[in-house]
């Protein structure tokens, strides 16, 4: 269980960290904040559906 754990934990550090850098070139020349928005709220949704989800399907099967 931890060796999944930690797959999942570095998961998320790569899905925030392409965020903060994605949200860094946005921020380049644009004014506008929509494209900002849009790009956390994507990361967002992809956390969520990709690490939390499973990783609670995993902690709920093994506390069975």
């Amino acid at each position: 269980m931890k060796n999944k754990l930690g797959y999942f934990i570095i998961g998320s550090a790569i899905i925030w960290g392409a965020i903060i850098l994605g949200c860094g070139f946005a921020l380049k020349g644009i004014p506008e904040k929509q494209t900002i928005i849009q790009i956390l709220s994507g990361g967002f949704i992809a956390h969520l559906l990709f690490i939390w989800g499973p990783m609670a399907a995993i902690l709920k099967k093994n506390k069975k």
